[in-house]
């Protein structure tokens, strides 16, 4: 199967090449991002395979279908950036990775924690520079302290693990409680009490437009003054002005985001020789008690591995016809023709 591999850097051809040693597909990489603009380039490839800022909206699934495009296989559990409406019409399939590696997001999630608590950011800064004085530096035990857990699937599951493991007091919120994390220690409670009696709030949540903005100004003013808001899953999650607010108001104490709303021109490149033109994300690099991370949380060894090997996984099982194949349900998507 001839494939075109949008948003490639160079681990991603690297991952991808040595799980192809097993499928032996034809893939041809860019570096471009997949826009209307540059999705001429997948003209006579049978699939491409996009990463999460590339766009896959409407224009651009007619676009991909008209060059002949079947089938959509995404390096990336979330799909929120794709049409699925477009792509049923098209007649496209799209196929995901719904687990690479709960533990290296649910990782990263806890090393943002230690690090916002324990200013090592700071720390490794002043050190460098001679300065050892301890001002400014102090933390608190995370020990016993709650910890709110919005979304327990795979990867909000492994955080609760953690957080489990740390002696802190676990509450969750999650449509379909895990029993398994409730033999654990794990107490669910409705979203309100998750937001309004915890002391760390983590997001373990798909982009829906139900939960789009679900931290807005209102549910922000429900939490605990000094709250610290932990975001690895989708940035439009988050409302950014007002979790800026509430930086600003002392409402939200420490904020950490693998993830940002308006993340596609910023993340994953080298912009260290220009001018960011988000002044809202210049804000928030503005507060000594923010850290963010260019959507690192997923990269480990293995994560690059498992996405590699189940992307090129679901190819092979579309041209076979396997039930292999991680398909996204477009079935269940009711459309007008």
């Amino acid at each position: 199967m001839k494939i075109a591999v949008f948003s490639t850097k160079p681990y991603d051809r690297h991952a991808l090449e040595q799980a192809n040693r097993e499928h032996c597909h034809e893939l041809t990489f860019f570096e471009s991002r997949l826009t209307p603009a540059t999705a001429a380039l997948a003209r006579g490839f049978d699939a491409i395979c996009p990463f999460v800022n590339d766009d896959l909206s409407e224009p651009v699934i007619d676009l991909l279908a008209d060059a002949g495009v079947r089938l959509l296989t995404l390096r990336s559990a979330g799909y929120n950036h794709v049409d699925l409406r477009a792509a049923a019409r098209r007649g496209l399939t799209v196929a995901h990775v719904p687990a690479y590696s709960p533990h290296a997001v649910a990782e990263h999630a806890m090393g943002m924690i230690l690090t916002l608590n324990r200013k090592f950011h700071r720390a490794y800064a002043r050190v460098r520079e001679g300065n050892f004085a301890l001002e400014g530096l102090l933390g608190f035990d995370i020990y016993q302290k709650t910890m709110g857990v919005v979304g327990t699937g795979q990867i909000g599951a492994a955080f609760c693990q953690i957080a489990l493991g740390f002696g802190c007091r676990v509450l969750a919120y999650d449509l379909y409680p895990n029993p398994a994390l409730q033999a654990a220690g794990v107490e669910y409670a409705d979203l309100d009490a998750v937001l309004s009696r915890t002391d760390i709030i983590a997001l373990h949540v798909p982009l829906t437009p139900q939960t789009r903005h679900m931290i807005d100004a209102e549910s922000i003013a429900r939490m605990k003054p000094g709250v610290m808001l932990i975001n690895t899953s989708r940035g439009a999650l988050v409302d950014t002005p007002a979790v800026i607010a509430g930086l600003k108001s002392g409402q939200i104490g420490a904020l950490g985001l693998d993830v940002y709303e308006e993340e596609a021109d910023l993340f994953f490149e080298d912009l260290s020789s220009t001018v960011i033109q988000d002044d809202v994300f210049a804000r928030l690099l503005t507060f000594p008690n923010v850290l963010v991370t260019g959507h690192q949380g997923f990269f480990t060894k293995e994560a690059l591995e498992r996405i590699a090997g189940t992307t090129l996984t679901n190819a092979t099982a579309y041209l076979t016809g396997s039930d292999q194949i991680q398909k996204v349900p477009l079935e269940r998507i009711q459309f007008e023709e």
